[in-house]
Parts: C-alpha cells; sequence; structure tokens
C-alpha cells in the first residue's frame, strides 16, 4: 500500500480537469475537505484489473468518483499518475489518505472497510463454510496471467476464433509499444525524480513485449488454461447437484451468493469473450456450466451497468489519436467543434456495430 500523500496528485489532476473545461479553479475551505472521506477510482475502461475492481464497488453498492486514465493517450504515463502510482498502473484507489495500487490490495480493503450492515460481503468470514472456497477460487482465476492473453491474441490473432478485435489492431497496439519506450525515456529525462520509476517501467515493458509476442509462450499458457477452466466447470456442477429442484434459486460459483471469486471469473469470462476464445473454454457444448453461467452473469444488472457494452478497441486505439491531434492543432473553436462532433458520430456507429456483434455472437 503506498504511503505518499493523495491530495496533491488529486488536485493536480482535479485542476487539470477544471482548466481544460474553461472553469474557474476556487480553493476549496478547508473545513470542507476535512468532512470529505470520498471514495475515489483512477481506471481505463478497456483495463481488466481496473473491471475487477469496478465491478466489486458496483456489487457493493459503493459510492465512488471515477476518472478515466486514458492508456492509449498515455495518462498513466504523465508524472501526476506517476507520482500517485510510483508502477504507472491502473487501477489506483484513493480513500481518505490511503493510496492502494494493487489490485487485490484494493479488492481486500475494499471488503475490510466497508462492513456497514446494508452493504453485500464479497469475501465471507473468516472460519465460515465458504470463506476457503472464495479464496482458493479467487487465488486460482487471479494467478491467470490475463495480460498475455489479451496482448498475446491481438499481437496473434489467428489463434482465435469470433473475436472483437478489429483487425487491424495489431498492427497499431505493436506501434503504441514500439513508441512507448521512447516516451518513457524521454519522461524520465524530464523529470528527474521520477526517474528510477519510468526506467523501472521501461524494462518491464520490454519483459511483457517479448514474453506476449512469443507464439509458443502463448500456447502453452492457453493450453494450461484449460485445467483451470476444468476445475471450475466441475464446482459448477457442484453447486447444480447442491440445487437439483426445478425453480430453486441457482447458485453461484462458492454458493448461493456473489462473492468475490465470481467477480473474478464473470470478467475473466468476459475478456476471454472478447478476445475470441469463449467456443475454444465453454462453446459448441463444451463446459455447459460455465456457459450456463456466463449467460446469468450478462443478465446480472450490475456486471450489465458496469461492463455490459463491447470493449471497443477501435475507439480506444484510433479515436485518441485523433483527438490528441484536434487539441493541438484545431485552428479554431468551431473547427474543433466540427471535429469532435464528426469523431462523436464514428464512435456512435462503431459502439452500436461491435454492439451488434457481441449480441449476434
Amino acid at each position: 500500500m503506498a504511503t505518499v500523500s493523495s491530495n496533491e496528485a488529486q488536485d493536480e489532476k482535479e485542476m487539470l480537469l477544471k482548466q481544460e473545461e474553461g472553469l474557474e479553479v476556487l480553493a476549496e475551505p478547508e473545513s470542507t475537505k476535512k468532512k470529505e472521506c470520498k471514495l475515489v477510482l483512477y481506471h481505463w475502461t478497456q483495463s481488466f484489473n481496473s473491471q475487477k475492481v469496478r465491478l466489486a464497488i458496483a456489487e457493493k453498492g459503493l459510492k465512488c468518483e471515477e476518472y478515466d486514465v486514458s492508456l492509449p493517450l498515455s495518462e498513466h504515463n504523465e508524472p501526476w499518475f506517476m507520482r500517485l502510482s510510483p508502477t504507472g498502473e491502473v487501477p489506483v484507489l484513493v480513500h481518505d489518505d490511503q493510496i492502494i495500487c494493487e489490485p487485490t490490495q484494493i479488492l481486500d480493503y475494499l471488503e475490510q472497510t466497508f462492513q456497514e450492515e446494508n452493504t453485500p460481503r464479497l469475501i465471507p468470514e473468516v472460519g465460515s463454510t465458504y470463506y476457503h472456497r472464495v479464496q482458493h477460487y479467487r487465488e486460482l482465476l487471479d494467478s491467470l496471467p490475463m495480460d498475455a492473453y489479451t496482448h498475446g491474441c491481438i499481437l496473434h490473432p489467428e489463434i482465435t476464433v469470433d473475436s472483437h478485435i478489429p483487425a487491424y489492431a495489431t498492427t497499431r497496439i505493436r506501434a503504441q509499444i514500439g513508441s512507448m519506450e521512447s516516451e518513457l525515456k524521454k519522461l524520465a529525462e524530464d523529470n528527474p525524480e521520477l526517474k528510477d520509476a519510468y526506467i523501472a517501467k521501461q524494462r518491464r515493458l520490454k519483459t511483457k513485449l517479448f514474453d506476449h509476442d512469443n507464439v509458443k509462450f502463448l500456447k502453452k499458457i492457453l493450453d494450461e488454461l484449460e485445467n483451470v477452466m476444468d476445475q471450475v466447470e466441475t464446482e459448477l456442477q457442484r453447486r447444480a447437484e447442491e440445487t437439483p429442484e426445478e425453480g430453486s434459486q441457482q447458485a453461484w460459483l462458492c454458493g448461493e451468493f456473489f462473492s468475490m471469486a465470481d467477480v473474478s471469473l464473470a470478467v475473466t469470462l468476459h475478456r476471454l469473450k472478447f478476445l475470441g476464445l469463449s467456443r475454444r473454454y465453454w462453446g459448441n457444448g463444451a463446459r455447459v456450466n460455465l456457459e450456463t453461467y456466463y449467460e446469468r452473469v450478462l443478465d446480472r444488472p450490475t456486471f450489465r451497468r458496469v461492463l455490459g457494452h463491447v470493449n471497443n478497441i477501435l475507439i480506444s486505439a484510433v479515436l485518441p489519436t485523433a483527438f490528441r491531434v484536434a487539441k493541438k492543432r484545431a485552428p479554431s473553436f468551431i473547427g474543433m467543434t466540427v471535429l469532435i462532433g464528426m469523431l462523436g458520430g464514428a464512435t456512435y456507429f462503431a459502439f452500436h456495430y461491435f454492439k451488434r456483434r457481441l449480441l449476434v455472437s
């Protein structure tokens, strides 16, 4: 858990947002600051770990301010965010003076901190019948190399079926990865106080690229995923046998309640579906319990609210570049308005196109 103060980084971000919108930045009274104890999440909508945290927050019914930190626009590399999160990774949770930068720690913090009577528990009490079951499947699912699955399937779409990733995304992602290394190097030179953090991030990026672009490695970890899906299918079958009566309430992965293990499983299945791997792991009559489970997840109100729309790489990989150009080079307010209107229209049609693809598949 980070020990640096969150207020400076948060205030800097909020001031920047207000200045860009042309709003006057007024100093907040000290008395107000002391009374507030807001929950603030810095995340990226397409980030797997961000999705898990956002779903857990929704399941617990917590009020939370959310700020999108755009990875395609490299906002996670900006100095203000690196001061907030030394690794430059999303999500980051800020609660009063606490800054939590690791997703598992964020989820544990939410569960331990918000235990009011009307707040649903996602982890059973220690010592209860279900505690070890939830923790086992949570740890099993959280150990999956989801970054490698995601980047590997984008870089090598030939191993997927019915992927929702645009065909040109491979070239686009490769270009982004290549430019990020030089970007981090320059940021390290311009921000000497953050030099070590930028250099460490640059090294991690090189290692990730080497592993995730390795087809043999990708095929190996996807084969190993079969075993995990088998374990989950077996557990779901046990739940089905525990409630055999027709019309009785269907159980989730570890029992009748939606747990933190379900948060991990739901987001994992959604990502695999997006990558074009659903047919391999639960389609065509294979793992029928897993298929039924995913259909129930899609109908869950909290899931629909947080993750109901297709993760659109078309928008996240291409349009941010256009917005960046518009911001820097637009000749006038009218020109900027027209350009953003055109981009908004393109976004609208692209979103509905991919939404139809998801419903059809």
